[in-house]
């Protein structure tokens, strides 16, 4: 069973992780898994920096281009992950653009994600027709799980034809924006959590974007299996970096 499946079955809210591979420094990356498992994270989710980040907000596209600048690419990544499975035995899911695994070549790329460890991808721009047609097989003869993107705009049929391929949780994304932190989540957003709730979905949901702290984790897993912080965390590390998370995380998963 996948790692991300297994951890689905925790009788537990989850909090995930999303950092940019190759920030705050090129070789901060396996340090950063590393220390996220250490303070008691669930799963991480390894951001591969793009040049065009059309899902993510100003923090996330800052951290990218510093990355890229870095000398951060797909080769350099699974050089550094080679070994992550000697230290980190969390789920570990690759979040990028479809460009650059094109570019690696799907099959190749996927392979490289099962010799190191990789457990999922999430590819905001790979459209889940596309995906089904094409990349399904390769995947899943790889060891990997796919995890669909869903916005308060998604129709219902298109969220259960993707719930109906997927095999770990729904990325549900709590506004049509970009990614960033925010304040709280008003009646609108509430609305769409207890919509998607009540479909009564295969598999677990999992919030993201806008999840920025303790309350803001609260609110959200009140209607699903857990949340994603991604800004707030790399706002952290660009300001502390990546040796003591301990300030970051503790009070979130003290109330876990």
């Amino acid at each position: 069973m996948n790692r991300i499946q297994v951890k689905l079955q925790e009788d537990k809210k989850l909090l995930s992780i999303y950092f940019t591979a190759g920030y705050p420094k090129l070789n901060d990356t396996v340090r950063t898994i590393e220390n996220l498992e250490s303070n008691g994270v669930d799963m991480v989710e390894i951001g591969l920096p793009f040049s065009d980040p059309l899902a993510d907000g100003p923090t996330i596209q800052a951290s990218s281009t510093q990355a890229l600048h870095n000398g951060m690419n797909s080769s350099v990544l699974f050089d550094q992950l080679k070994d992550i499975r000697k230290t980190v035995t969390i789920p570990l899911i690759l979040m990028g653009y479809f460009n650059p695994i094109l570019q690696y070549g799907v099959e190749a790329f996927c392979q490289k994600c099962e010799e190191i460890g990789i457990d999922g991808l999430i590819i905001p721009d790979l459209p889940v027709e596309v995906y089904h047609e094409q990349y399904q097989t390769v995947f899943e003869q790889h060891g990997l799980l796919n995890i669909f993107l869903i916005t308060p705009q998604t129709s219902e049929k298109r969220i259960r034809y993707m719930d109906s391929i997927s095999k770990g949780f729904i990325y549900t994304v709590s506004s049509a924006s970009t990614t960033g932190s925010q304040i709280g989540f008003g009646k609108d957003q509430t609305n769409y959590f207890k919509r998607i709730v009540e479909m009564n979905l295969d598999n677990p949901q999992i919030i993201g974007f806008g999840i920025s702290n303790q309350e803001t984790f609260s609110q959200a897993t009140k209607y699903a299996k857990g949340a994603i912080i991604g800004s707030a965390f790399i706002k952290f590390v660009s300001e502390n970096g990546v040796n003591d998370l301990k300030q970051f995380i503790e009070p979130i998963v003290k109330k876990l």
